[in-house]
Parts: C-alpha cells; sequence; structure tokens
C-alpha cells in the first residue's frame, strides 16, 4: 500500500507503509542518540569550563561536614589532618614517562572530627622487582595539604573479581576501599598538589573531560540517520516508462 504519489516528469515517489514505518523508527532512535550524545558534550562543556575557572579561584576548606561530591569536583581544596598510614594502597600499573610505577593513596584523618580524605599523594617507581614493593616515606603529624578534587569512582575493566594483594590494588575501588578500612570518606579524591619531603612526583595532566568523544559519536548518529533517509528517498523513487513506474529501475 502507497502512502502517496508524487511524480516528476519521468520520475515517481511512491513509498510503501511498512517500509516508511521501519525506516522512521530508526530515524527516530538515531536522531535520538545524536541528541543525547550532543546533550553530553554541552554538560561535558560545562565541566571543563568550570574546571578551568575553578584553578584560578581560592581552595575550598575541607572541614567535618560531607562535601557535596558534584560542586566540588574539580576545584582546588585545602585540607589539615593526619596521614593515616595504615590505610595506604597503591595502585598498580600506573606509568609516567615510560616508566611502570605506582600512585600512592593515603587517607588524611581531618582535624576535629571523624571524617577522612583520601589522598593521591603522587607516583613512585616500582621497586627492582615485583616483589619488592616500593614504600615512601608519610609524612608525620599535622599537614596542611592543597590539590584537586577529582571523582574517586573511576571505570575500569576487571575480567573477574580481583582481591587486593596487602596494599597493592590494581584499581581503585571506592566503596571497598571504604568497606575495607572502616573509614568514614569524604566523596571525592584529592590530587595533592602541595609538596612535601616524601619524594613523590605529583605531575597531574589536565582533566579531559571527554568533550571530543561525545561529539563524535553525536556525529556518527547524525550521519546514520542522514544515510537512512537517504536510503529511504532512493528507494522509493521508481522512473516511469509508458506512463507507468518500473519496479526495476
Amino acid at each position: 500500500m502507497h502512502l502517496l504519489k508524487l511524480r516528476v516528469g519521468q520520475w515517481e515517489f511512491a513509498p510503501t507503509l511498512w517500509p516508511t514505518l521501519a525506516a522512521l523508527i530508526f530515524f527516530v532512535l538515531t536522531l535520538s542518540l545524536g541528541n543525547w550524545q550532543s546533550n553530553r558534550a554541552d554538560t561535558k562543556r560545562a565541566l571543563q569550563a568550570r574546571y578551568d575557572a575553578a584553578v584560578r579561584e581560592a581552595p575550598i576548606h575541607v572541614g567535618n561536614t560531607l562535601l557535596d561530591r558534584d560542586s566540588v569536583l574539580y576545584r582546588k581544596l585545602e585540607v589539615e589532618g593526619v596521614f593515616d598510614d595504615a590505610h595506604t594502597i597503591l595502585l598498580d600499573n600506573r606509568v609516567l614517562n615510560g616508566v611502570a610505577g605506582y600512585h600512592v593513596l593515603t587517607p588524611l584523618r581531618i582535624d576535629g572530627g571523624a571524617l577522612a580524605l583520601l589522598v593521591n599523594r603522587g607516583w613512585v617507581a616500582t621497586g627492582p622487582s615485583r616483589e619488592q614493593v616500593p614504600a615512601p616515606p608519610t609524612p608525620s603529624g599535622r599537614v596542611r595539604l592543597e590539590g584537586m578534587a577529582v571523582d574517586p569512582h573511576t571505570r575500569y575493566v576487571e575480567l573477574a573479581p580481583t582481591t587486593p594483594q596487602g596494599r597493592v590494588w590494581q584499581n581503585l575501588d571506592f566503596a571497598r576501599y571504604a568497606a575495607t578500612s572502616g573509614l568514614e570518606l569524604q566523596p571525592v579524591l584529592l590530587l595533592q598538589t602541595s609538596s612535601l619531603p616524601d619524594g613523590l612526583q605529583r605531575n597531574w595532566p589536565r582533566p579531559d573531560t571527554g568533550v571530543d568523544t561525545h561529539v563524535s559519536y553525536a556525529f556518527q548518529w547524525y550521519s546514520l540517520a542522514a544515510t537512512l533517509t537517504a536510503l529511504w528517498l532512493i528507494m522509493n523513487v521508481k522512473r516511469c516508462r509508458d506512463g507507468r513506474a518500473n519496479p526495476k529501475s
């Protein structure tokens, strides 16, 4: 059943019902996915702009009130307290300038209360062998730190659940770490920028919110929607001969 028939010269446009409905469904789907990716890109642009502005702002003081994670993400923080070295962990397979190493994470017990803030103190190279795990010194006593708040809930691929081997963890599972340590943690991870005599390197890259990835995905979905439209038009245009449409043309 044809939805309509339009003829211009020797060409006739006569779409049928079911192929048109199928094309419409896939067009709406791909267009919606493209719009979703575009909206995600806009959100990430705003987040990136907020980060660029935050690096020029004064740091937020962290006390014993739980932070709102989303409002402080990529903001500079300052905090005072004492490192809890007993709960230090090392994130494995962190490479800096082509050298394998670890990120050293230690909770800081915040002055005046029960909350702690997990701090990524920096990078240390692996030892002479995998069995010799480095033990960088942890500053003792009260310290004052500055750094940048990042999301501790990182994405990673784990083929099977792995149990941390002592202080060495393959990835940071924030919920698992909180349960294992028994600490009540602020909902962010602090990338330490303050200099301390611990021998760790703190060369943090500028955060990439992934705007380009979402733009690329949006372009692919919009391209697919345009391709579906073009194919639907082409498949429903036929050349007429002797006053009738030729179905094989």
